[in-house]
């Protein structure tokens, strides 16, 4: 769903006094040329093929770099905008990644064997679903007070409503696809959802999003469209930013080549005002807090392009936010989203980062991709403290799902393994306390292609469930590999079964 142009290549590499003159060149011009505007990318991390053929052809714009039939270097054009680089000195670069990239990547070693088997949960499907439809389902949640499912699809352009039978019972138009819900209490204390359209599901610049509102609490109501002229907005939270007593919205405007985190600000007439907080594109997912202790509302968002990071951008309390970096990631990580949490109960919230966007120029199964838990030590600083590889994560949520005092967390895989290791689609990891987990995968990778998720108490019976959307068709980045799943069923709901005690 991304789509945007991994930016690609990097130096800062270990040095070797052993290495070759000519190699060694090659790690100075990539230190210098292609490691400005994110964290360094060893030649290791992709293989030969990927560099060669894909990675490398697509940076070679970027330095004013001609490029034919994919493979073949010119300078520019007389007329044209001089290259940042001569030719002779980007083939030494792009040797330098030749020789070092390995022919293939070594597989993950995966800490702990998946357990093949249900464990605390059960699986419901929709009912009254056309078997001849393709579902290409874009945002599920579950309502926080009622027992009602909302689904976003992008086929239609459509939200629904799903009772607690889970039949459809309701249906509106969008102007695009929605991608995230939110809920909140309007001045009168009716229930809101916050709509986020991307506009494009594309890699487009096009400014076509639109954040609009729903009055969840009147029968037959319509949109009402609060922003507009977004580039791909993906999240939308709110917060009272300036203590004005007016609701705000953050947005995060994932972009393309262009986009950022906007401030919606709210005006008396109750119309927004939009203001600038970060023109940087890749902004995929926020988080509201009062981080720093001072009585304001501060953001903590993560950013997925090219500079891939987790930013802390803290309310100065003049109507603006100073921000500072919190960690960075490598660009071929792919970041997909984070959740604040105590992971080893000392009180402090820790980051529980995941990351497998894999839908750009380097389309391979990655090692590194999973999840990842950062302790917080204090002082913003954080510790990465555990990993667990899950090709193309997506998404993680950590609850105690089995009620038994320990954290748990459950993921999805939209880029997952699927031809070797498709369980990996959903692994549900029973906690046992100071990060140690067993990983269950229930038997569902036939029932869809999970690229969205939801946790919370659905049935309201004291423990939390799980709906999963299935984007139907589309995104297979392996080779020779046809689909195995369910492509017309919008989603399926993990209920948990876990006996309370009273």
């Amino acid at each position: 769903m991304r789509g945007f142009a991994t930016l690609l290549i990097t130096g800062c590499f270990i040095y070797s006094c052993q290495m070759p003159a000519k190699e060694e060149k090659g790690k100075v011009l990539a230190d210098k040329y292609c490691s400005g505007c994110h964290l360094p990318v060893a030649p290791d991390m992709l293989d030969k093929e990927t560099w060669t053929r894909h990675v490398l052809p697509a940076m070679a714009p970027k330095l004013g770099i001609r490029v034919w039939n994919g493979d073949q270097y010119y300078p520019p054009q007389p007329g044209e905008k001089a290259s940042l680089i001569s030719i002779e000195d980007w083939t030494t670069l792009t040797a330098y990644y030749e020789k070092m990239a390995p022919e293939k990547l070594a597989p993950a070693k995966v800490p702990a064997p998946l357990q093949r088997d249900w464990s605390i949960f059960s699986m419901k499907r929709p009912e009254g679903v056309d078997t001849n439809a393709l579902a290409t389902t874009t945002m599920v949640s579950f309502d926080p007070e009622q027992p009602v499912i909302y689904t976003g699809d992008a086929g239609s352009n459509a939200l629904a409503r799903w009772d607690s039978t889970l039949h459809r019972n309701a249906w509106w138009r969008m102007l695009s696809p929605v991608v995230h819900m939110a809920y909140y209490r309007d001045s009168a204390g009716q229930q809101q959802g916050l709509l986020t359209q991307i506009g494009n599901m594309r890699a487009l610049d096009a400014p076509a999003g639109v954040i609009s509102r729903l009055n969840l609490g009147e029968p037959g109501s319509k949109l009402k469209d609060l922003a507009a002229f977004l580039k791909r907005p993906v999240q939308t939270v709110t917060a009272d930013f300036n203590r004005d007593g007016l609701n705000d919205m953050a947005v995060c405007a994932f972009g393309h080549n262009q986009g950022g985190l906007y401030w919606l600000k709210q005006l008396p007439g109750h119309q927004y005002q939009q203001l600038t907080i970060s023109e940087v594109p890749g902004a995929i997912h926020a988080e509201t807090g009062d981080f720093n202790h001072d009585g304001w509302t501060d953001l903590m968002v993560l950013f997925a392009a090219a500079d891939e990071g987790i930013w802390l951008f803290e309310n100065d309390k003049k109507g603006g936010f100073t921000s500072s970096c919190l960690l960075r990631f490598p660009p071929l990580y792919g970041s997909t989203g984070f959740q604040l949490v105590d992971l080893n109960g000392d009180g402090k919230e820790d980051i529980l980062y995941t990351c497998g966007d894999n839908a750009d120029f380097s389309m391979i199964i990655k090692p590194y991709h999973g999840l990842y838990v950062y302790l917080n030590e204090g002082g913003h600083k954080y510790r990465q403290a555990w990993f667990y590889p899950v090709n193309g994560c997506t998404k993680a949520v950590a609850a105690d799902f089995n009620r038994d005092g320990k954290t748990d967390i459950v993921s999805i895989a939209f880029f997952a393994d699927m031809k070797t290791n498709p369980a990996e689609k959903f692994i549900y990891f029973e906690g046992r306390g100071q990060l140690d987990f067993v990983p269950h995968a229930p038997p569902i990778e036939k029932e869809g292609h999970w690229i969205c998720m939801d946790v919370k108490d659905y049935d309201h019976d004291g423990d939390v469930d799980i709906i999963l959307g299935n984007y139907g068709r589309g995104f297979n980045i392996l080779d020779d590999y046809k689909p195995d799943w369910k492509e017309y069923q919008p989603f399926i709901v993990l209920q948990n079964n876990v006996v309370i005690k009273r």
